[in-house]
């Protein structure tokens, strides 16, 4: 596959990888185009990913470019969490030193904090991203925040000589997980799951609209699954509430279930329909169609490039809605307002319930539901 920009050499006797990938389920997706690149060029090498519990939770046992996972401490600008002490981190860099690291991979961010980080696993070689206050690498991408994070990566990944292999995430699902979740939903009805939540409030599609698709699928005979982490549950109940009459359709699964559960009812779903959020980005991962409600600048790092199976719906707010400040400046050096109120109302849920509607069809005529692959056999431990 032609890259973005022409790759630069290997290195030489490359045995292990080390990849800094810290953040949400959203952010491990989107490096795993980067760790295949990498993994394809440096076959022989084992690569490991430094990154959180959701990562190790989701790839252990399961097949992909990644060999194991190191569970990173809490740290500053790293990885978010209660304060860790300096020993622990000290400890944690000692242990990785000792694995002899030959290639070190930022892919965190602008590496004003990630890069001192990499540098200090001691690895013979290190890319990564940069921006101009952050310490360089051995070969370092200038980092520029309105790019997609998949493409960044890859560029990423270029810096040591690696090709891509395909340009979106692909998580297996094994088929222990999909026969658990047919437990979920043992009548064989045809459903919908929605996600209502999103880190960020200001990515959150109002309840009442997810509600208006909600409804709208169950009169086409649909059963609605509603997904997302024990933090959505008041989201949950909020959307049921605002179902009315269709609630008794609606099967409630926020916070209920492993991550790997629910890659398996992403994937077995007639359509999902989402904010800009982990559970949207593990539903293209794993081959279900997908309708996302985004700002327009998120669009521009995290939309899924296709339109056969995905369908993105924009807001073009430049403003905060509460007091006016200009929101399109964005990055670690610019001040956010202190306001939450969400940057997607205007999307219009007739608009997105046509999209899932068109779909779902299209899911119907399928002969079968295609299945995740992914490249490499060899299994996380």
């Amino acid at each position: 596959m032609p890259a973005a920009a022409a790759p630069h050499p290997t290195f030489e006797r490359v045995r292990r990888i080390a990849v800094l990938r810290g953040g949400g389920l959203g952010d491990l997706l989107f490096a795993m185009p980067a760790m295949t690149a990498l993994a394809a060029s440096y076959p022989d090498a084992e690569l490991v990913l430094l990154g959180t519990p959701a990562h190790r939770e989701l790839l252990h046992g399961r097949p992909g470019p990644v060999h194991r996972v190191e569970v990173l401490p809490v740290a500053p600008g790293v990885r978010s969490g209660a304060s860790s002490t300096a020993e622990r981190i000290d400890r944690f860099l000692a242990r990785q030193r000792a694995q002899r690291y030959d290639l070190a991979v930022q892919l965190h961010g602008g590496g004003r904090n990630s890069n001192p980080f990499v540098l200090a696993l001691g690895a013979r070689h290190t890319v990564g991203s940069a921006t101009d206050d952050a310490e360089p690498l051995e070969r370092t991408l200038r980092y520029a925040y309105y790019q997609h994070e998949v493409m960044r990566g890859l560029e990423v990944a270029g810096l040591a000589g690696a090709a891509p292999v395909h340009l979106e995430p692909v998580v297996a699902v094994r088929p222990d997980e999909l026969e658990r979740s047919t437990r979920l939903m043992p009548d064989g009805t045809p459903f919908a799951v929605l996600h209502p939540g999103a880190t960020d409030p200001r990515r959150r599609w109002p309840v009442e609209r997810f509600a208006h698709v909600a409804r709208g699928l169950a009169a086409d005979g649909l059963r609605i699954a509603v997904v997302g982490d024990a933090s959505d549950r008041d989201l949950e109940a909020d959307l049921v509430r605002a179902v009315g009459d269709a609630g008794a359709r609606v099967i409630r699964l926020a916070g209920r279930m492993p991550l790997g559960m629910l890659a398996a009812v992403l994937a077995r779903a007639s359509v999902v329909v989402a904010d800009d959020s982990g559970p949207r980005h593990l539903a293209q991962a794993v081959g279900a169609p997908t309708v996302g409600i985004y700002w327009f600048g998120n669009a521009m790092n995290a939309a899924p490039f296709g339109r056969e199976r995905h369908r993105v719906h924009l807001s073009f707010v430049v403003a905060c809605p509460v007091c006016g400040v200009d929101v399109t400046q964005v990055g670690w050096t610019v001040e956010r307002c202190e306001h939450d109120v969400s940057f997607v109302a205007e999307v219009d849920p007739d608009a997105v319930l046509a999209d899932a509607r068109d779909l779902t069809a299209r899911r119907s005529r399928r002969t079968s539901t295609p299945a995740a692959r992914a490249p490499r056999t060899r299994a996380v431990g």
